[in-house]
């Protein structure tokens, strides 16, 4: 198959990007240089040009604290890009999963969040994924949307590399405890969004992260010992480190459907934590 990936040069996409070599497909990776997402008349001509079975989106705004302050940035790029790409792709006929957030709900669940939970985003982030989830679904009723949380890789800035970062420099680090989720190795993510390529399922709504559950503080504490840091992790309250988004108490979401659909079994978070720091060593 002729697979496009957008944001190529993020997170995900640079997973993606890692592991395509084990897939009898041909590539296209591009980034806002090659692609400017929310051009109209750019997504038209390149979709009508590449002859592409499928349209993976991991193009966003991702800076949860910054978009704050930059909604209209964030609702380009989080909303109207992923609209866009749905249309075109929807055009072309090329299959379209785009990749959003469990930021998408308020954090108030006791229990996981399925993908028919009832969304209420706390933060500017949140709110302007919801939109683009929404509008893609509007406009392309085949799309696929896979929620994800607390990722993380080799590449780029994010927690995991902020830790290290910290743990080698610094005795100790103060982290919150009172937020749990699920961490989410990127290359775990990229994997399944290509199970899903080739095993394309019903529904529209999937949610993905690895398996168990930790607080921030927990994560931190494992990033520390799997790296032989003697860096100490203190445990502190959300309300002693404020921030400008506010974040989701709880945000650990069931992943029972895409299981079920894609027949796959999940890593355990520190496993894929400690495969993670293997490939950064490396």
């Amino acid at each position: 198959m002729n697979i496009l990936v957008t944001g190529a040069d993020g997170q995900l996409g640079n997973s993606l990007r890692k592991i395509s070599d084990d897939y009898n497909h041909k590539f296209t990776f591009t980034d806002f240089e090659e692609l400017d997402v929310t051009s109209e008349q750019e997504i038209d001509n390149y979709l009508k040009a590449g002859s592409f079975d499928f349209l993976i989106n991991c193009a966003a705004y991702t800076a949860v604290d910054d978009a704050e302050n930059n909604y209209d940035n964030a609702l380009l790029l989080n909303a109207t890009a992923p609209y866009l790409l749905a249309k075109y792709a929807k055009k072309y006929k090329t299959r379209f999963i785009h990749i959003s957030t469990d930021y998408v709900f308020d954090g108030k669940n006791s229990t996981p969040y399925t993908p028919q939970s009832l969304t209420n985003p706390k933060n500017v982030y949140g709110n302007t994924k919801l939109q683009g989830e929404k509008k893609v679904l509007r406009c392309n009723k085949d799309a696929k949307i896979i929620r994800t949380s607390w990722l993380y890789s080799e590449f780029g800035n994010n927690f995991v590399k902020t830790m290290l970062k910290i743990g080698a420099t610094k005795s100790s680090v103060n982290v919150v405890f009172d937020q749990i989720g699920s961490p989410t190795y990127a290359t775990d993510l990229a994997k399944t969004i290509m199970k899903m390529v080739e095993h394309m399922p019903i529904d529209s709504i999937f949610h993905f992260s690895n398996e168990g559950v930790c607080s921030w503080y927990d994560f931190a504490r494992k990033i520390m010992e799997f790296s032989n840091l003697k860096c100490k992790v203190l445990p502190i309250l959300s309300k002693d480190y404020p921030t400008l988004a506010k974040r989701p108490s709880y945000s650990v979401m069931d992943k029972y459907d895409i299981k079920l659909n894609l027949r796959i079994e999940i890593p355990h978070w520190e496993d894929s934590l400690k495969e993670c720091l293997n490939n950064i060593d490396d």
